[in-house]
């Protein structure tokens, strides 16, 4: 094996010839595999391999002062930002609802905490809550969805016979139908309603929901499985020295989101049951339907409870003005319970968020993401406020 004489820096001071060598052997026409192992072998000798640093040890940083590198990086850098903003663009509806699955792992890990340190393994914990919610939801679907199918048919075949029952009742109304022909557009909406474009539109929507449903659920439950390895996830995110309070901050958001869930579930609960209950003592018709609308739209902080107490009184009308006056003052009576009573002592340890706080949070998050974004705006805006509380204002106190 040839070797290239060593040559001396301007000091005098020698050089290595190593990689000569290795150009030399590498710059040969037909190079045979004794060749190649023996220029691996000089290269893992002057890289300093050893069992500890497998490639060798690290070279020299680049002079990042030099224009092209400065120019090469900014430019890489814009061509990434602008990747990766068109990514978010293309996949937001999958984003919104990974973001989604995260909310409600968030919000039922309590509950598999709970059962975790009373001596449960954690993926019979896991079992527990996801087996007991499928069985509710499947429960409940079982059981309303054939009578609401039925209610809402009969619903919208009576819905003209109502309008035209306010018509000759109400001259206001009558005048109206009069210029603008409500009841006529009505009845012509409800006899398209079975054209072959309504159904197959009615088909995609239906497929969307589920399809957006069953994605929800299967991620939620994989991050309630892993949810150790998700905290541990977001703890190292932080440098090794703002570790443990990166550490504190999260866990008092997963908390105060975990609550918040729960709490809005159970406040739901609470309104549809006595919506139901209400609509069934005085003689409303479709109490179960109506009752499973207040409960779901309940979810929606602030405007929720308030949308379904105005359809439930004007369906309230279909019997009497009094017991669709009575049904207003009872739903004006629950809010003022809901928003005084019941939402402080259910979420008085879980979401401080205040007042004002929240309803700007629940409008600016329906703005941008609809109804999701106002179920979720609420928890968003009591982290913001831990970290505000937490980092900046004692940064402001210092300066």
């Amino acid at each position: 094996m040839r070797r290239t004489p060593a040559t001396r820096a301007p000091g005098g001071t020698a050089l290595s010839a190593e990689p000569d060598v290795i150009s030399a052997e590498l710059a040969e026409e037909e190079p045979t595999q004794e060749v190649v192992d023996d220029i691996r072998a000089r290269a893992k000798e002057q890289a300093g391999v050893t069992t500890e640093t497998a490639f060798g040890e690290v070279g020299r940083p680049f002079d990042r002062r030099k224009p092209f590198f400065i120019g090469f990086a900014g430019a890489l850098g814009a061509a990434c930002a602008v990747a990766l903003a068109w990514a978010v663009v293309v996949a937001g509806q999958v984003l919104v609802l990974l973001g989604l699955a995260f909310f409600i792992a968030v919000g039922f890990e309590p509950v598999v905490l709970w059962l975790y340190r009373r001596g449960v393994p954690r993926w019979a914990a896991v079992t527990i809550v996801v087996l007991g919610m499928l069985a509710v939801v499947g429960g409940f679907l079982a059981l309303a969805v054939p009578l609401v199918t039925e209610q809402a048919t009969k619903l919208s075949s009576e819905i003209p016979h109502y309008l035209q029952s306010i018509d000759h009742k109400n001259r206001a109304f009558g005048k109206l139908d009069a210029k603008f022909h409500i009841v006529r557009g009505v009845q012509k909406l409800l006899r398209g309603g079975g054209s072959f474009q309504s159904v197959v539109g009615l088909g995609k929507v239906l497929l969307g929901f589920i399809t957006s449903f069953v994605l929800v659920t299967v991620v939620a439950i994989y991050l309630l499985i892993d949810m150790p390895r998700v905290r541990r996830s977001l703890y190292l995110l932080a440098p090794r020295s703002r570790r443990p309070r990166m550490v504190l901050l999260s866990d008092a958001i997963l908390e105060r989101v975990g609550g918040y869930v729960l709490g809005n579930l159970l406040l739901s609960l609470i309104a549809g049951v006595l919506t139901t209950c209400w609509a069934l003592a005085f003689g409303i018709p479709y109490a179960l339907l109506q009752g499973l609308l207040v409960a779901l739209l309940d979810l929606i902080p602030i405007i929720g409870s308030t949308i379904g107490g105005i359809i439930v009184s004007l369906v309230a009308l279909t019997v009497s003005l009094p017991v669709a006056l009575a049904t207003a003052g009872f739903y004006i009576l629950y809010r003022f319970l809901e928003d005084y009573l019941l939402t402080p002592r259910i979420m008085r340890r879980t979401v401080e968020v205040p007042g004002l706080l929240t309803v700007i949070a629940t409008v600016i998050g329906g703005a941008l993401l609809g109804i999701i974004g106002a179920l979720v705006a609420i928890p968003v805006a009591a982290a913001v406020k831990l970290l505000h509380d937490e980092i900046t204002l004692p940064r402001l106190e210092e300066s």
